[in-house]
């Protein structure tokens, strides 16, 4: 069944010793649709400059990219491994000036550095040089990411975009608020997944509580002595994680501090465990 959804894009900003790296954020993107879309009527739409840029003359190249493309976007994701990037004439890279630009515009940014390990004798030096100085500027004006392969920047990627589409106050505006479903407008046709009814009841029939932790060994998401995550495969884990984030949209669970590792029931979320309860 179709439906209106909000749109966000989401801007692909890197040199081009990442190509790896470039085709898991579209990946996880996708698959972030595949969990939240339909419940929370939002789409992640993946943009960069090989996919959404056309010959055009009259400025300088990034200028066009940042005019046709850039300025559209509401999220930009960075990655950088040992290169900065051409210089722009403005800027020490085209990635750079993306990224500040975005900034300057007062939208959000994540920033990823590799620690893959390289061959010396491949790396250009002077490009390394320059790189490390603006990691260096970066890390004094906000928080970075790091990685060490492929499978942990996936991981990290995935879990942090759920953090920033969930608590950043970009994404929390009232006009986009208007734009999603209310739990308290949500049709009798539109239950919750499985997983989130279980979490909700089995939490209202508990301690009220749902503890959501990323360990080294794993991802938990608990009710009581329960781990629902358990040693499941990547996509049911997706499907638990879902389950917190569509539980904390409608408004059946808070978050406790800033961590965000323990979810409390609300009163809302208790009428509704209720319901559940009251229809099975």
């Amino acid at each position: 069944m179709s439906y209106q959804a909000t749109a966000f894009k989401v801007m692909i900003a890197s040199p081009v010793d990442v190509p790896a790296e470039r085709k898991v954020i579209r990946e996880m993107i996708t698959e972030w649709n595949n969990v939240n879309a339909d419940l929370r009527r939002t789409v992640l739409l993946a943009v960069g400059w090989e996919t959404h840029s056309a010959p055009e003359m009259g400025e300088r190249a990034q200028a066009i990219i940042n005019k046709r493309i850039l300025a559209d976007c509401d999220l930009l994701v960075g990655v950088f491994w040992t290169r900065l990037g051409t210089a722009t004439g403005d800027y020490a890279s085209g990635t750079v000036e993306e990224i500040e630009e975005h900034l300057r515009a007062g939208k959000p940014a994540m920033l990823y550095f590799s620690n893959q390990p390289v061959e010396q004798g491949s790396v250009d030096q002077a490009q390394y040089q320059r790189l490390l100085e603006f990691r260096s500027s970066c890390q004094s004006r906000g928080l970075l990411e790091f990685y060490s392969d492929l499978s942990e920047f996936r991981e990290k990627l995935y879990r942090q975009l759920q953090i920033t589409l969930n608590s950043h106050e970009y994404f929390s505006t009232a006009a986009i608020h208007e734009a999603l479903p209310l739990a308290a407008t949500l049709p009798a046709s539109a239950p919750l997944s499985k997983e989130a009814a279980v979490l909700l009841t089995e939490a209202a029939a508990a301690d009220g509580q749902i503890i959501y932790l990323h360990m080294l060994n794993g991802t938990l998401v608990q009710v009581g002595q329960e781990n629902y995550a358990g040693d499941g495969d990547a996509r049911s884990l997706a499907r638990w994680e879902g389950a917190v984030d569509e539980l904390e949209h409608l408004g059946f669970i808070a978050a406790q501090g800033n961590k965000r590792e323990v979810f409390k029931v609300t009163s809302d979320g208790f009428d509704a465990a209720d319901q559940i309860a009251d229809s099975a």
